[in-house]
């Protein structure tokens, strides 16, 4: 049980959580939740190479966007809870698996304890903190010299529509302020002769439906703001949960509204990935199923 109310993400809800239960914004307790632990082949193929990320999917979300393809366990919160020994012998398994990094995917509400496992085990390989970009600069600061590499997003420039789909209307410049932190922790991008990145920070962006002239501002803004820090652009938006039965997001993303983002983001220079958008698919939703837990 925390002795104090939780304040690790933005949402700040100051809610007591028990060891395995939590009736804050993320729904989880204080000890790892986990939903799976397996090698994945899906991320960007400086995280993912050709062995795989050891991916460690963590249940409960301080954001709970409306259509997030994860929302079996953002969402629902499915997962078996573990000891933070026990998540730290995941961590081992993972790099005896062959591992390219140890992917800690949405685990800001288990910051405490990946911190605690990492201490119980450090791999002998990257650790990525996979991250919706909805972060506490403080918590942030909690992980210094544990996250080798940090991947989070950057969804939304208008409060208004950050409130409407994921109800946080601070995103835009919460975001901003934790990815500078991510940065000045990581310092430039780092990677080893086959192209893998050992360290830095790598911002992703999701274009949604209806939205190209939003994210044309984000990748105009990341350009000024972080210039040569890496940017993943990704049209694999699918419709889910909420976003099914709401009107102009319950469709995928148009080949030309991706092609404008696309172009943009050429004409900017920027370096990194570009998501095919054949990559919209259910598949690539892993199954959250306990492997690996």
């Amino acid at each position: 049980m925390m002795a104090e109310g939780c304040r690790l993400c933005p949402r700040a809800c100051g809610v007591l959580r028990g060891d395995a239960q939590g009736a804050g914004v993320c729904g989880v307790g204080v000890q790892p939740k986990i939903a799976r632990a397996a090698l994945h082949m899906w991320e960007e193929p400086c995280i993912s190479g050709t062995r795989g990320s050891g991916a460690v999917f963590f249940s409960g979300c301080g954001l709970r966007c409306i259509f997030c393809q994860n929302e079996k366990i953002s969402h629902g919160g499915e997962g078996e809870t573990v000891s933070v020994s026990r998540l730290a012998e995941i961590f081992c398994e993972l790099e005896n698996q062959g591992a390219h990094n140890i992917n800690l995917v949405t685990a800001a509400q288990f910051a405490p304890a990946v911190r605690e496992a990492l201490d119980l085990y450090r791999p002998g390989i990257p650790i990525v903190y996979n991250s919706s970009g909805y972060e506490r600069v403080e918590t942030l600061k909690m992980l210094e010299g544990y996250i080798d590499i940090y991947l989070p997003d950057y969804k939304y420039i208008d409060p208004q529509m950050a409130k409407l789909l994921s109800g946080a209307e601070d995103y835009p410049e919460t975001a901003l302020a934790a990815i500078r932190e991510m940065i000045r922790q990581t310092g430039p991008a780092v990677y080893d002769e086959n192209g893998m990145m050992l360290r830095g920070t790598q911002i992703r962006h999701l274009v949604l439906p209806g939205l190209t002239g939003d994210s044309m501002k984000i990748l105009s803004m990341i350009a000024d703001e972080f210039p040569g820090v890496p940017v993943s652009l990704m049209g694999q938006y699918t419709p889910f949960g909420k976003a099914l039965t709401m009107p102009g997001m319950n469709r995928r993303l148009k080949k030309k509204e991706y092609a404008r983002v696309l172009a943009h983001m050429e004409a900017l220079g920027l370096p990194g990935y570009r998501q095919e958008l054949e990559s919209a698919s259910e598949m690539f939703v892993p199954a959250f199923d306990g492997t690996g837990v």
